[in-house]
């Protein structure tokens, strides 16, 4: 793959390492972007890493366009030397599937929709092969997932289903984008899931909701007080399939601050991964169990 560079206006440069989402590719975006910030290039102000990409926002007073690209591409080779491994945490996320909020918001929306006659999880349940939506939520919490970058909305996760390609659950997005969402939905779009940190506009197909606060400005939530935004690029997630009275249990505690997500700080090393994804998924999850 070839690492493509341009400018974004005059105080960006834009960093794309393939054109396709991988976990290759994400650890070589990682390596060069944490390599753009060891460099301490001057006038540098951000480095926002994404799914196989990243940009850098400059002050072009302190470092001209030209030199600042350069010296970006001078750092390529550190990509090649993308270190595979990564100490990180996976993550339970409860999630109250076919929820009567998200539900009701569907149906508000059906003439946006690929399928006006069913719901969302109908809809991706067939076109992915499954023989129900039962059978299709089980593929969605059964494995892992790897929180491949966080934004587009203030601390919304971009996840990708850690399986082999050709398992991969892919759904469009709405025809139209929706005026709604309910925040905390979760939804699907592409090959990615999500979580709308907040309530707004959006086109991702909706399975469900989780009484976790992920984004909190005020920093009130008892979890998110060293920082508003909970995920980050490289925290593995697992769902936790629950109902109606946990969720409301959940999220009475959370309002409470007496309810902390289930946490485990995990090894993730790709080479292991990619020689058996299933048992290597098996035992990141064992370590919740443990937590």
């Amino acid at each position: 793959m070839k690492t493509r560079y341009t400018y974004g206006g005059d105080e960006h440069v834009y960093v794309e390492m393939d054109e396709e989402m991988s976990l290759e590719a994400f650890f070589k975006s990682l390596s060069m972007s944490n390599a753009v910030r060891e460099a301490d290039i001057p006038g540098v102000t951000e480095i926002c890493p994404a799914n196989a990409s990243f940009q850098v926002r400059y002050d072009p007073d302190v470092t001209a366009p030209d030199e600042m690209l350069k010296r970006i591409q001078d750092l390529e080779h550190m990509a090649d030397k993308a270190e595979k491994r990564m100490t990180t945490r996976i993550i339970e996320v409860p999630v109250y599937y076919q929820d009567p909020w998200t539900h009701e918001t569907l149906m508000r929306f059906r003439e946006r929709h690929q399928d006006p006659e069913g719901t969302d999880l109908d809809y991706a349940a067939r076109i992915n092969g499954y023989d129900s939506v039962e059978a299709f939520i089980k593929a969605h919490h059964s494995q892992p997932w790897f929180v491949s970058m966080v934004g587009f909305v203030s601390g919304l996760p971009f996840l990708y289903q850690l399986v082999e390609r050709d398992k991969q659950i892919e759904v469009p997005k709405y025809l139209r984008p929706r005026t709604d969402t309910p925040k905390q939905t979760v939804g699907y779009g592409g090959s990615f899931s999500c979580i709308y940190s907040v309530r707004g506009a959006g086109g991702y197909q909706m399975f469900g909701i989780t009484p976790m606060t992920i984004y909190d400005p005020r920093q009130e939530t008892s979890y998110l007080r060293d920082f508003l935004v909970f995920f980050k690029p490289g925290d593995i997630v697992k769902w936790k399939p629950i109902d109606r009275a946990e969720y409301d249990r959940i999220l009475a505690e959370v309002d409470a601050n007496t309810w902390a997500p289930r946490i485990a700080e995990v090894e993730f090393d790709l080479d292991e991964f990619n020689k058996d994804m299933t048992g290597y998924n098996a035992k990141l999850m064992e370590a919740l169990n443990d937590a």
